[in-house]
């Protein structure tokens, strides 16, 4: 089924078709025709199945022939996590809105408020922005929500993750009560689904099969390798199969640093790309990297949701990631718009449990292939799929039973009185309740009469009076309880 019979605007049509895009995606099909009916909808799409113009298209044939916008007044809000996806959202919506008189911005933190007060004086037509930052804006008047007819919750289970719960909630409450609400996430987890339930009433849910969540169009393959070896063997593939680009995922920001530095010493060009850096050195690197100025991107997961780039080539895990999602939003950037990519990940030891998950995310193994010369001293075992870590599989596959607290001895007691565990139990009770004592002068007494020490029965009051595990009694077999040595002999 071509765009053109989707009823989306003759516009909208030309634009897309300009960019390449002749059939629309398995998700497109499905949320297209419902946004454009008005519903609300729910929808579970991994990145890279053309999730964002599944939004995007319906929404500005919505607003194609609509009046100027008011000033300070917004018509649709799309909230997203992080300031990389939220200006990649608003590139699109510019590219496909080529033909329209439709205004688009995005707002996000970590940057000078006042050019964004600016832009909202004037109205815009479609807002992306990150759920603080509106906020902000929001509190500060610069943006009034009187307008709004339609809320994008994108990917809303990372929006979650990062904790911006609160944020959502503040945000929908002063929203106009009608209007259109649409939640597009990678997962519908439950956390996802309960957000659904108080803000998109009466969804319709829309689920693409998890078997397709990584695009057929992406070549994955792992090597295994010993981790001091990594940076090594990502230079040899580098100069050996004569990489143009590579988009490279590491777990830290200290390890994208490091990296850079052992490429450069070998030759290679890189950057390093994480939330350590600000924002503009960020979004530079990012246009650098899109128009191929910078060949090789070593990028933290800030990055998996964030760059888009259609004709990327591969995408290299150097560190695999410790959510199997991160894994296919990762592999994501690759494959795009219908290209080919490839997508390679360096394997160690440590990685096993990982990679299990990734693995029974994706219901297949990933193919090995081994690298000559870099051969593993620490053997990565094949994967098996159905892995369940212990700390889960004893909470999940056996349902916690109550212990039975009447038939079980308590701490420090053996459960048989007058034995010499039951005393030495006792004693230890009464020493560890008993305040502690004062010091007292040589040769005196306590009140009643005995002296301060919490064992004064079984001390002698002058510590050079001899051994008192000399005067016990000596046991008298096998059979026969021990008397306790703490007391004196009675002879």
């Amino acid at each position: 089924m071509p765009f053109s019979q989707l009823g989306l605007h003759s516009a909208l049509v030309k634009a897309v078709t300009e960019l390449g895009y002749t059939n629309p995606t398995p998700i497109q099909t499905k949320a297209i025709p419902s946004i454009l009916a008005g519903k609300n909808v729910l929808a579970a799409a991994q990145t890279g199945t053309g999730k964002t113009a599944s939004f995007v298209l319906p929404l500005l044939h919505r607003f194609a022939d609509a009046p100027k916008i008011r000033p300070k007044r917004v018509r649709a809000i799309i909230l997203t996590p992080t300031r990389e996806l939220a200006l990649q959202v608003e590139e699109n919506i510019n590219q496909y809105a080529k033909y329209l008189p439709l205004t688009a911005m995005a707002m996000y933190g970590g940057v000078d408020a006042a050019p964004q007060k600016k832009r909202l004086i004037e109205g815009v037509d479609l807002l992306v922005a990150t759920p603080g930052r509106l906020l902000d804006m929001y509190t500060q008047r610069a943006i009034r929500f009187d307008e709004v007819s339609v809320l994008v919750l994108d990917e809303a289970d990372r929006m979650l993750d990062m904790g911006f719960i609160e944020d959502i909630n503040s945000i929908i409450e002063k929203l106009p009560e009608q209007r259109q609400n649409l939640l597009f996430s990678a997962t519908l987890s439950k956390q996802v689904k309960a957000l659904a339930k108080s803000a998109i009433p009466d969804a319709i849910e829309i689920e693409i099969s998890r078997k397709s969540a990584a695009s057929t169009h992406i070549d994955q393959w792992l090597t295994t390798v010993d981790k001091d070896k990594k940076s090594a063997l990502l230079s040899h593939l580098i100069q050996e199969n004569n990489w143009s680009q590579a988009l490279i995922f590491i777990q830290t920001k200290h390890g994208a640093a490091k990296l850079v530095s052992q490429l450069e010493k070998r030759g290679i060009v890189a950057k390093a790309f994480h939330s350590g850096r600000s924002q503009a050195v960020r979004e530079q690197l990012l246009i650098d990297f899109k128009a191929g100025k910078v060949s090789f991107l070593v990028a933290t997961g800030v990055a998996s949701r964030g760059i888009d780039i259609d004709a990327l080539a591969r995408v290299i895990n150097y560190d695999l990631p410790d959510e199997a999602d991160d894994y296919i939003h990762r592999i994501g950037r690759t494959g795009r718009a219908g290209n080919q990519g490839e997508a390679i990940s360096f394997v160690s030891k440590d990685d096993f449990r990982n990679l299990c998950a990734i693995e029974r995310r994706l219901g297949h193994v990933i193919v090995r292939r081994e690298i000559a010369g870099f051969e593993p001293k620490k053997v990565v075992p094949i994967s098996i799929l159905d892995f369940v870590p212990k700390s889960v599989s004893t909470t999940e596959r056996k349902p916690h039973k109550p212990a039975d607290t009447s038939a079980q001895p308590r701490p420090y007691s053996s459960g048989k009185p007058g034995t010499f565990e039951a005393t030495q139990a006792k004693k230890h009770r009464s020493a560890k309740a008993a305040p502690a004592p004062k010091a007292q002068k040589a040769g005196t007494e306590s009140r009643s009469g005995s002296h301060s020490s919490a064992y004064s029965d079984s001390r002698p009051a002058n510590p050079l009076q001899g051994n008192p595990w000399q005067n016990s009694v000596k046991p008298q077999g096998d059979s026969e309880p021990q008397a306790n040595p703490w007391h004196k002999s009675t002879k």
